[in-house]
């Protein structure tokens, strides 16, 4: 039985990840430090989902401390690993930058470091569409990322010339995941798919920062998961977009859609747009299909129908929003 470190374990993503793994039948070391930048029960429901399986142990650690990941890697001899782990969320990064640099990037060069030191070849790495500010659409991998407007996306980036450092001086194999706009059931509370369904419900004001008209190439979590485990194999390093494929989708008519799923009609206003935030983003997944044969399975429609569903039907989707 081949083991996997997956980091963020209690995370969307990561929760998601770990869960596929267990399924094929690997087993799985899960950390996360379970901070609290948004509802700590929504976490601990991903993670008690996880703690059933056989297979499955949790080690709360924070990649920020590297003698806990030496010891961890010490004790447990890895066939890869997913690092999942990371702060997000890009307005809140202009508030506290310290700490995306912290985990993010210093995080990400302490797992570095430990796979160098005993002999870990494979990691995949979650990084972000943030990156492509800017750039003209589609967003290609080979475009220069240079300009990143907010400290997430400079943090990520960092992440990424990190760990193509450690590909070239120590032959690890890194496979480069920038995510478009991951959204799904149980998703984090502080993005907007989220927030809208919650807010519709609710009967409270939506706030939208913009007009509506900007675009997010939507991406369903299970496609992310999906595409995640397939960059398992080996690439060398390479940076590989994981996007809905040139379907964007305004604000405004994901919160219509919302709307019609609900039920009710949403209150919006209008605030204006935020210095961090994207205009459009738009995934070129060319590379996704040649080099790991996949491509988005579930369309933002039906995506958002399985998302709403698990809203109306969970009893603790409220108050994780709060």
């Amino acid at each position: 039985m081949r083991t996997y470190l997956v980091t963020g374990a209690a995370g969307f993503i990561g929760s998601g990840v770990a869960n596929r793994l267990l399924d094929r039948g690997d087993a799985v070391v899960g950390i996360d430090n379970l901070n609290d930048f948004y509802s700590r029960a929504l976490k601990q429901e991903r993670l008690n989902e996880l703690l059933v399986r056989p297979g499955f142990q949790f080690r709360k650690l924070d990649i920020e401390n590297f003698d806990d990941l030496d010891a961890l890697f010490r004790k447990h001899r890895f066939e890869a690993v997913y690092n999942l782990a990371a702060r997000a969320g890009v307005r809140y990064s202009m508030e506290n930058p310290w700490v995306y640099m912290r985990t993010n990037a210093d995080g990400t060069l302490n797992l570095l470091e430990a796979m160098r030191r005993y002999g870990v070849a494979k990691m995949v790495l979650a990084s972000t569409s943030s990156l492509y500010a800017g750039l003209p659409l589609p967003f290609r991998e080979d475009a220069p990322v240079n300009t990143p407007i907010s400290p997430y996306a400079a943090s990520k980036k960092a992440a990424e010339v990190m760990a193509y450092t450690y590909h070239r001086q120590y032959g690890l194999d890194i496979s480069v995941l920038r995510y478009f706009t991951v959204f799904g059931p149980a998703g984090r509370p502080d993005m907007a798919p989220y927030g809208f369904i919650e807010k519709v419900r609710r009967g409270e004001t939506v706030t939208i920062y913009g007009d509506g008209s900007q675009t997010r190439d939507f991406t369903y979590v299970e496609d992310i998961c999906r595409g995640t485990l397939l960059a398992e194999k080996p690439l060398g390093y390479e940076i590989v977009n994981l996007g809905g494929g040139n379907e964007p989708v305004s604000l405004s008519q994901f919160l219509n859609w919302i709307e019609t799923l609900v039920g009710s009609r949403a209150v919006v206003e209008h605030q204006p747009s935020h210095g961090a935030d994207m205009r459009d983003t738009m995934a070129d997944i060319s590379k996704a299909r040649e080099l790991l044969d996949w491509t988005p399975e579930v369309s933002t429609w039906d995506g958002l129908q399985a998302t709403v569903d698990w809203h109306l039907r969970s009893e603790c989707a409220l108050s994780y929003a709060s």
